[in-house]
This record gives structure tokens, sequence and C-alpha cells, in this order.
């Protein structure tokens, strides 16, 4: 049985579809930031499968991948560094008490 490149866009598309919701629906920024990893993950295991089944002899699908994943963690580094700050402030990480942040 060969393994097309639908059994992988699939999960990819779940855990993108996923990503979305939980984005849209939870109000933690803990759990947002959660989200917003899980469509970056989503999205570049999309650029490793059209990389391999396009390209398959080349790495630039793989190369910007590493970049992606790179960009990612240092985005979540900064973004818990920031809701870190929020949380010593307003004691809360929920996104509807922001308001109160105003100065």
């Amino acid at each position: 049985m060969e393994i097309t490149m639908l059994y992988y866009l699939i999960p990819s598309l779940v855990m993108f579809c996923c990503g979305v919701y939980g984005f849209i629906t939870r109000r933690n920024m803990i759990a947002i930031l959660i989200s917003i990893e899980l469509m970056l993950n989503a999205v570049d295991l999309n650029f490793v499968v059209f990389n391999r089944f396009l390209f398959p002899g080349q790495m630039e699908g793989m190369f910007f991948t590493l970049f992606a994943i790179a960009i990612a963690a240092a985005e979540t580094a900064l973004a818990i560094a920031i809701i870190i700050n929020l949380f010593r402030v307003a004691k809360d990480v929920d996104v509807k008490d922001l308001s109160k942040m105003k100065f």
C-alpha cells in the first residue's frame, strides 16, 4: 500500500482546524498560545509533505520548516514572558481582563 500525500494532509488539516477553534473559543492567553503553536505545527507539516512529494531531491521545504520552528520557539518564549508580566500586574491571564491594563 502506497502512502499518498492525503495521509499527511488530513491530520494537518485537523490540527489546523483544532488550532483555529482553540484560538477563537479560548479566553486564557496560555490556551490561545498553544492554539497558535498547533496551527504553526500544522503548517510546518505541510511544508515538509509538499517538499517530500513535489520536490523529493531538494531540501528547501525542510530548511524552511526548521527556520519556522526556530521562529515559533522565539515567539513562544517572548509570548510567555509577556504573559508572565501581565499576570504579575493583573493577577489574571484572561483576555477579557486586558482592558484593565490601559494606562
